[in-house]
């Protein structure tokens, strides 16, 4: 396994590129998991206010962020 350390010999101060790649929006998992659930995948949807299942809090962020159309 290669040595991480940068040229002056610490591992502290090595940096981690970090994935730009932007995340998907809740909405955009919450169609993507309907149409997964249309095809047979076998999954079923959470109910609200179960573990996992977006919060209210979740829904208000969304909204705020959402693209007007």
């Amino acid at each position: 396994m290669p040595n991480k350390t940068n040229q002056y010999g610490s591992r502290s101060s090595l940096k981690l590129k970090k994935s730009t790649k932007k995340k998907k929006g809740l909405y955009a998992n919450i169609h993507a998991k309907r149409k997964r659930i249309a095809s047979g995948s076998g999954e079923k949807m959470r109910k609200p206010g179960s573990k996992g299942a977006p919060s209210d809090k979740n829904f208000k962020a969304a909204a705020k962020t959402a693209k007007k159309r």
